[in-house]
């Protein structure tokens, strides 16, 4: 966020995009999402306070993105798995769900976790008092609008890229919902955090330690014959 607020003020507007590109990355696709499945071992209510705050940077519910993604894992591409619900269709498809869905996520928590009610009520404030803020601000700089308007158009892709690349809806177990991914290309498009496979099966794994787990299971993948090419796509020797 701070250097967003600093290549902005200073004009630098492509620079600008990549920070909050790379800020959607650090929270939910890495440090966030550790602290969803409580995997960095903090105390369970310093980690919660994180990720709401975190989360609430980027104008997201922490609450809901835990309560959803905890619910994904538990119910792989079931029918209530909304947070995997891009794996059944087609890539447009995908790319449409982006704009509703952390509303829909919202929405979906708030109706299947009672008990959570108070926290999302307060996440969700909190998202909507720091839009209004940048709105009124808008008379002095247009800087918190358009940081408003990149942190949820941020999220837009986040069902393409967590459900719809990584899993495979006609598969019928965990391993076949699950794409294997190898490959340069991979660990650099996605610096080197494309071990989904890997943390469906161990998720309470943290990221930094994927790549070591990944090396692990290789020759057990190998054994059952998953051979990815370096492109990424999951090739098996038996149907």
């Amino acid at each position: 966020m701070g250097s967003y607020v600093l290549f902005a003020a200073c004009g630098w507007w492509h620079l600008a995009v990549l920070s909050m590109m790379g800020l959607s990355f650090v929270t939910y696709g890495s440090t966030s999402h550790d602290l969803v499945h409580r995997s960095l071992h903090l105390p369970r209510r310093v980690n919660d306070a994180l990720l709401s705050l975190i989360e609430l940077l980027s104008l997201r519910s922490g609450t809901a993105y835990r309560l959803s993604h905890l619910h994904h894992h538990r119910h792989l591409l079931a029918e209530d798995d909304l947070e995997g619900a891009a794996a059944h269709g087609t890539f447009w498809q995908a790319l449409a769900s982006g704009p509703p869905m952390q509303l829909r996520l919202w929405r979906w928590a708030w109706k299947r976790h009672p008990a959570a009610r108070t926290q999302l009520a307060g996440e969700a404030a909190g998202v909507l008092a720091l839009i209004a803020g940048a709105a009124f601000a808008v008379r002095w700089s247009a800087i918190p609008i358009v940081y408003v308007g990149l942190a949820v158009a941020g999220s837009w892709v986040f069902p393409l890229v967590t459900a719809y690349i990584p899993h495979d809806g006609r598969g019928g177990s965990a391993l076949s919902r699950t794409r294997l991914f190898r490959g340069p290309f991979v660990q650099w498009i996605a610096l080197d955090h494309l071990y989904h496979l890997e943390h469906h099966l161990y998720p309470a794994v943290p990221h930094h330690h994927w790549k070591a787990l990944a090396r692990r299971l290789d020759p057990h993948f190998l054994a059952l014959g998953l051979l990815p090419p370096a492109s990424g796509t999951r090739s098996r020797k038996s149907p």
